[in-house]
């Protein structure tokens, strides 16, 4: 900064600007309230319907956020144009007071472009003699005025880098950066150029620098403008390297020996920061995603040989939430890459041998299918892994080996991404950290098909912001219903998958007991007994019914599908036995039919899951039967903490059926008493003798159905003061009886699959 730009400088636009960006702070905390309060809080009290609960419900939910990040921003800006408009103003006043003080010593300071000059105030040919006679004191004064120049020069360009940081974060609309002060953005660039030096030389880190880069990674790894700048000063080269360069175990023979224990930290440290980078949109990492992406079949390993970009770069993407386009860009990249080591899956490929180093070092597997670390990061993206799961593997035009029958004759078939992961793949062995067969690949393919479902990601429970299931999630749910229906070893054999299916289950289960009312496509009536928010899943019946047997035979899976069915068969029941319910919503026939059905399918849905508990207690498998109970509880437990807030019984609450602990929204008093009273029994339903009878085993289970249908009927009719209160028990006992009868007649038809008797 020029001395005279600085003694001269006129603030009134700057001090304008900072008024200017108050007020707008102001506005936005406003409407941010508003949005937050008013849109966002009618939008999840509305009755949504077709497009509008596809669409509209989930761009109001996204509207909002962006209000809280247009005020984030504002704030953020407003901050640092504050703080460097007093520093700026703090900085003249110290050169004009400094240049006073020099000219009562007879001192002058003449400025200029590029520089300054001081001098003695005496006449020019006088000027020489006396500034070697007062060199002290001009030196002095020079350097007081050069330190206060690089501040204010400092000043100004932090603030600027900072200022243009947060405006490329994002292309459109606004990034959440949220700083309180220009100093701290100032000092989140500054680290990241720090730590990336760092990292660029990983065969040369030192225990001490791989703890500071460590601990910087973690405590800015949510910083946006941190993660931006490590990112793309450390370069997609660079960031392959560094992690193939500190599980090196020759060329970072010390790390490995000193800090082995905290490789799996870095991990982690180093996927979230990556994940908060690709989040923003600035030119630098646009073009850091692309180069990324490109590098996926390179070679990254010594002499141009393994590992390949892919293999390191899909350990990192195991945790955060990486930015959906990058993740479709790099799935199909990591498909092609795939076709081209496998022969169009034809074969497996990525085995790791012996002298391969570890790239995963969570300690579920060798890190060296790079499938296993992409799905992982799937499974926290839900748009990105429903858009990845429809996308295409193969079609029948390409060189492959995959048949179908088409009228007696074997053609080739195309196969989309989730045809060929699900049912077809090849998976390489590995092992895990306790040297036992590793579960990993699989197990996350499961939660990534969990979040391309539910909308929402793996392992989390679903709230009244998540959208209701558009079309791409419907046809993959119907897809992975038929799919095991058509194979169930593909989850019984693999009944660590069980928790995800089982989720993804309990939140289609409008659709699913639609398939067992067996009623025509578009049937009206059916519809309006299990109203759907969004695109429904049209299942077929015996699909749905060999599904919930291999889903039933794991615990975890069991205990998904049953407490959520009897969540969601509560609020139906208080649903439909009120009377206010508007005549174009209402199920057109008598309650004494509604609750029967109601009851009906509820049962058939419980019997079938008894008969998949059944096959795995008495079957090959021999899972003890406190399993289910405990995981039954675990269940329980967790949804009675939220009985009193999240169980909603609105249109769009029943329509969206996300049952798991429930939803947001206005408690029902009859649903709140009915499932309270399940949530509480913690009697089991079966008997842990394992050589139990096995009629009175499913006797039990049909009691435990009817005694729930029975509860949640009363309490509907009580709470709206129906003359039926009397009539449900019968009604629902009848209907449970025949949904178990229909369990059975649907057991028996698929018996040959089951190596356990099935009750008559």
């Amino acid at each position: 900064m020029d001395l005279d730009a600085l003694r001269k400088a006129d603030f009134s636009l700057l001090d304008d600007a900072v008024d200017d960006w108050s007020t707008m702070v102001k506005d936005l905390e406003t409407l941010k309230e508003e949005a937050e309060k008013g849109l966002r809080g009618t939008a999840n009290k509305a009755e949504w319907a077709g497009y509008n609960a596809d669409v509209s419900k989930e761009f109001i939910g996204k509207t909002t956020e962006e209000f809280k990040d247009a005020h984030g921003q504002a704030d953020s800006i407003h901050k640092i144009l504050r703080d460097t408009r007093n520093e700026l103003k703090g900085y003249k006043t110290q050169l004009v007071d400094a240049i006073e003080r020099g000219r009562l010593k007879k001192l002058t300071v003449i400025g200029y472009e590029g520089g300054f000059t001081v001098t003695t105030d005496v006449p020019p040919e006088g000027r020489a003699q006396e500034d070697k006679g007062n060199k002290g004191e001009i030196t002095a004064l020079r350097d007081e005025l050069q330190k206060i120049l690089d501040k204010a020069t400092q000043s100004d360009k932090s603030a600027s880098t900072v200022l243009t940081a947060i405006a490329d974060q994002s292309r459109l609309g606004f990034s959440d950066a949220n700083y309180n002060s220009r100093d701290e953005a100032a000092d989140a660039i500054k680290k990241a150029d720090e730590l990336a030096r760092l990292a660029k030389k990983p065969e040369d880190l030192t225990p001490a620098e791989f703890d500071r880069l460590n601990k910087g990674l973690k405590d800015y790894a949510d910083d946006g403008l941190f993660a931006e700048r490590f990112a793309t000063s450390l370069g997609p080269n660079g960031t392959l390297n560094f992690w193939t360069g500190v599980n090196d175990p020759h060329s970072a023979w010390e790390l490995g020996h000193k800090r082995s224990d905290k490789f799996d930290d870095l991990q982690k440290n180093l996927s979230l920061t990556l994940a908060t980078a690709s989040q923003s949109d600035s030119a630098d990492m646009s073009d850091w995603k692309y180069r990324m992406t490109d590098l996926a079949d390179k070679p990254v390993g010594r002499n141009g040989g393994f590992p390949l970009g892919a293999q390191v770069m899909t350990n990192l993407m195991r945790f955060g939430n990486y930015d959906d386009r990058f993740l479709v860009d790099y799935g199909d990249k990591l498909i092609e890459t795939e076709k081209k080591f496998t022969g169009n899956g034809r074969h497996g490929a990525w085995t790791r041998t012996g002298g391969d180093q570890l790239l995963n070092r969570t300690g579920t597997d060798s890190g060296w299918d790079p499938m296993t670390g992409y799905l992982k990061g799937l499974s926290h993206s839900p748009d990105a892994a429903t858009e990845f799961f429809n996308g295409t593997f193969v079609t029948k035009d390409e060189d492959h080996d995959f048949t179908q029958e088409i009228k007696g004759k074997e053609e080739k078939r195309n196969l989309s991404n989730f045809d060929y992961l699900f049912e077809e793949r090849d998976w390489p062995p590995d092992t895990d950290d306790k040297g036992e067969d590793s579960i990993a690949g699989r197990n996350y393919l499961a939660a990534a098909l969990e979040a391309a479902t539910t909308g929402h990601p793996a392992g989390e429970i679903p709230t009244v912001d998540t959208p209701s299931h558009n079309a791409e999630q419907a046809i993959l749910t119907k897809k992975l219903v038929a799919s095991i229906s058509e194979n169930p070893g593909r989850l019984t054999d693999n009944g660590y998958m069980s928790d995800s299916i089982g989720q993804i289950a309990s939140e289609y289960l409008a659709d699913i007991n639609r398939a067992t009312a067996d009623a025509p496509e578009g049937n009206e009536s059916v519809a309006r007994l299990f109203p759907i928010s969004g695109e429904p899943a049209e299942m077929k019946h015996v699909d749905v019914t060999r599904f919930l047997v291999a889903v039933g035979q794991d615990p975890e899976g069991y205990a998904a599908v049953e407490v959520s069915q009897k969540t969601y068969m509560a609020r139906l029941m208080e649903y439909h036995l009120n009377p206010d319910l508007p005549a174009d919503q209402r199920y057109n026939q008598s309650a004494e039919a509604t609750v029967k059905e109601i009851a009906r399918r509820s049962g058939e849905i419980g019997g079938t899951l008894a008969i998949g508990r059944t096959e795995a207690i008495l079957g090959p498998a021999k899972e003890e039967d406190g399993d289910f109970d405990n995981a039954v509880n675990q269940k329980k437990n967790l949804a009675a903490g939220t009985i009193g807030t999240l169980v909603g019984v609105g249109a769009s609450f029943i329509a969206s059926p996300a049952v798991g602990a429930g939803v947001g929204g206005a408690a029902g008093t009859a649903t709140s008493m009915a499932l309270e009273q399940f949530y509480k029994d913690s009697d089991p339903e079966f008997t842990k003798q394992l050589g139990r009878d096995i009629g009175e085993r499913w006797e039990n289970s049909k009691d435990a159905n009817t005694a729930m249908a029975h509860n949640a009927a009363v309490a509907g009719a009580k709470a709206h003061n129906s003359p039926y209160v009397d009539n449900v028990e019968e009604w629902t006992r009848t209907g449970t009886s025949d949904g178990f009868n229909d369990a059975s007649t649907a057991g028996h038809q698929m018996a040959r699959d089951l190596e356990t008797e099935i009750p008559d």
